[in-house]
């Protein structure tokens, strides 16, 4: 069983049986949220931007020992862990406004988990699609403003067809950017009565045969 926790913004930790990741640490007086207690084996991170870069606030898992870094496009394998960075653009102008942003793919006991990162494209392109067709459970922006748009995600959505879709980069209590609410994208999908949950338990076998939305509380 893999649990997925969510610590605001792009911030979320992966348990797996034997290992543990962490997408996007944000460094906590930037974004105003309080500093996340984070332990991990390998830290994926988007982009350079200091809500999403901080991979020195997470401690290794085992005493004495930092966590691997990962910080761009590449395969990587790390302690039982598939590891696909993805380049991308964080706006819609091919970077020209904010530069680029690396899609991740992890693959950890079996589940294929798509972390989106500050995507900016309103679209996929066909080989990033294929990069990322073995998706399980999708981790998406929908705040808008430095990411793509709540009545964006569809699109997305539709080209990589998750089992699982967490929404992700939305306006929460304390945040100091100004981002569009999750109840937009709830809208979007037809799923405004949504009840947030503490973690996201999820394995190979037990994927839902239609589409599911879950909503994450923001651990504290």
């Amino acid at each position: 069983m893999v649990d997925i926790y969510f610590y605001g913004q792009s911030c979320f930790k992966v348990k797996g049986k034997n290992t543990t990741l962490v997408f996007d640490p944000y460094t906590p007086e930037f974004v105003g949220l309080g500093a996340p207690k984070l332990e991990a084996d390998i830290v994926c991170i988007s982009h350079s931007h200091e809500d999403h870069n901080n991979a020195g606030i997470v401690r290794g898992t085992e005493e004495g020992k930092t966590p691997f870094v990962i910080s761009g496009p590449g395969e990587y394998e790390k302690l039982g862990v598939n590891v696909v960075g993805v380049a991308s653009y964080h706006d819609d102008k091919e970077g020209a406004q904010r530069g680029k942003n690396t899609i991740y793919m992890v693959t950890i006991d079996e589940v294929n988990i798509v972390h989106l990162g500050d995507l900016g494209q309103k679209k996929l392109t066909q080989e990033q699609v294929e990069q990322l067709s073995l998706c399980d459970v999708l981790l998406i922006p929908t705040g808008g403003v430095y990411t793509i748009e709540a009545k964006d995600a569809p699109d997305i959505i539709s080209q990589l067809e998750p089992k699982i879709i967490v929404p992700m980069h939305y306006k929460i209590a304390g945040l100091k950017v100004d981002l569009a609410p999750i109840s937009a994208f709830l809208s979007t999908m037809g799923k405004e009565n949504s009840e947030a949950q503490p973690k996201l338990s999820v394995s190979k076998e037990k994927l839902p045969e239609e589409t599911e939305v879950v909503v994450l509380e923001v651990t504290k």
